[in-house]
């Protein structure tokens, strides 16, 4: 018995041809450093983390070391623009990582990831106390332990029973040509 699932993705339009040549897309470093420019390094940091973090869940294959976001509705996906294409993608679930997009955010912005009210007021207060933020703990060698704290409260990223937010997206390893449904240019 398979258990599919639909998500949508925006892609560059240049895709479909490698999807037509090799069968299959994966993220490469090359495109991240293209879309990201002047904050590759930002990113790169984040997506190693993520990928160790995440393959712990879904395997993913030896070639792929960057995720692809995926829209979980076709309400959610991003609009299409000039030069991309809409991917319609029905593959299994077991494939698909799901996770908060405020707690993404929290990661990509070098924030505190909070169990709840009471921790989040507890971290407010600890930053309060040193006069700094969770940007300057990070990035800066002088606040080592929340630092840590920081790192460590990224692995609440996949942790249900604590939520920041609704929306909700999702990432998967790799585009199969097979698994596109419909594509929107």
């Amino acid at each position: 018995m398979t258990n599919k699932i639909k998500v949508w993705t925006k892609q560059h339009a240049d895709i479909l041809n490698v999807l037509n040549q090799t069968g299959r897309y994966i993220a490469k470093k090359e495109y991240i450093e293209q879309k990201m420019e002047d904050h590759t390094s930002l990113y790169l940091g984040v997506y190693d983390w993520y990928f160790h973090a995440a393959s712990k869940l879904v395997q993913p294959p030896a070639d792929v070391k960057y995720p692809i976001w995926v829209s979980l509705s076709q309400e959610e996906s991003i609009q299409n623009s000039e030069g991309n294409a809409i991917l319609e993608i029905e593959l299994e679930q077991d494939q698909l990582i799901i996770v908060d997009l405020l707690k993404w955010g929290n990661i990509v912005n070098y924030l505190y990831i909070p169990k709840d009210l009471e921790d989040q007021k507890a971290h407010s207060e600890l930053l309060e106390q040193y006069g700094i933020d969770d940007c300057t703990a990070f990035m800066t060698p002088f606040y080592p332990n929340i630092k840590r704290k920081i790192e460590k409260s990224r692995e609440r990223l996949f942790d249900d029973s604590s939520v920041l937010g609704e929306m909700k997206v999702g990432t998967i390893w790799e585009i199969r040509k097979e698994w596109i449904t419909e594509i929107t240019r």
